[in-house]
């Protein structure tokens, strides 16, 4: 079954809009008629992704941003809005991977600006975007991770950071809902990004024998779970924390064990 969407009329923001799950989900927001402005603090990423969406006679716009500013954020939201004359549906999709360590080596600087890029960045875009959309109401999606929901080995600073994009989903959610305001939360599993191509294969073999689907995600699926959160077909979604993963948050590896040798399941 091919699922479209029509968001004709509609601006939509996409956060961290040029590369991976943010320019697949500028790219599916602007085939399904919206107006896009593609917000990314590089620029070479964030006119690639509008050049790719003109391109396929989409309408889009390249914003340069660094969300861990909240001058940055407020000025940004401010400039759409007075450019395409309103705002709304948002993507806060922007964000960092940070140091791969134990977390008592994890430096403080590092800490910091995971939490910056990943959290506070969040928290900007939702006092921006709530502010301009209280008029007419709207949809907002910020993107956490499976970290937001389970442990991550060895990214201590990424998860505290996700989790924390979880609670202010549900506490902006709890808050605005009786304006009109839906947000809610989208949480990769395993997706197929550039980080994944440096990665030696025994290590992303693991990775996939995690998954109780057995494969990687693709960008594109992430857009179509943003996509369907933002529409009627979503309408009564509030303040949820929806996984796109594979299966990961069932159990993942603690409950496969036919890899082992004399394994009872092997």
């Amino acid at each position: 079954m091919n699922v479209t969407f029509d968001f004709t009329g509609k601006v939509a923001l996409v956060t961290g809009g040029g590369s991976g799950i943010g320019r697949a989900s500028a790219e599916a927001f602007a085939a399904a008629g919206a107006m896009v402005a593609v917000a990314d603090i590089s620029e070479v990423n964030g006119k690639a992704a509008v050049d790719a969406i003109e391109a396929t006679g989409g309408t889009a716009k390249f914003f340069a941003v660094d969300v861990s500013s909240d001058e940055d954020v407020t000025s940004l939201i401010a400039t759409i809005v007075g450019e395409f004359g309103q705002l709304d549906i948002a993507h806060n999709n922007a964000g960092i991977e940070g140091e791969v360590l134990p977390l008592a080596e994890i430096s403080s600087e590092g800490w910091r600006q995971v939490l910056d890029v990943n959290l506070s960045s969040v928290f900007y875009c939702l006092k921006a975007e709530i502010n301009a959309m209280l008029a007419k109401g709207g949809c907002i999606v910020n993107t956490a991770s499976v970290a937001g929901l389970i442990g991550g080995y060895h990214l201590g600073a990424y998860t505290a950071a996700k989790h924390g994009v979880v609670g202010l989903t549900k506490c902006a959610a709890m808050d605005y809902g009786s304006k009109g305001i839906r947000i809610n939360a989208v949480c990769p599993g395993l997706i197929d990004t550039p980080f994944l191509d440096e990665m030696p294969a025994p290590f992303k073999d693991r990775l996939i024998f995690s998954i109780p689907s057995d494969r990687i995600g693709t960008p594109a699926e992430i857009a179509r779970s943003v996509l369907w959160l933002c529409s009627d077909g979503a309408a009564y979604m509030l303040g949820h924390a929806l996984p796109v993963d594979g299966g990961v948050v069932l159990g993942g590896t603690g409950t496969r064990f036919d890899d082992l040798v004399g394994s009872p399941t092997g």
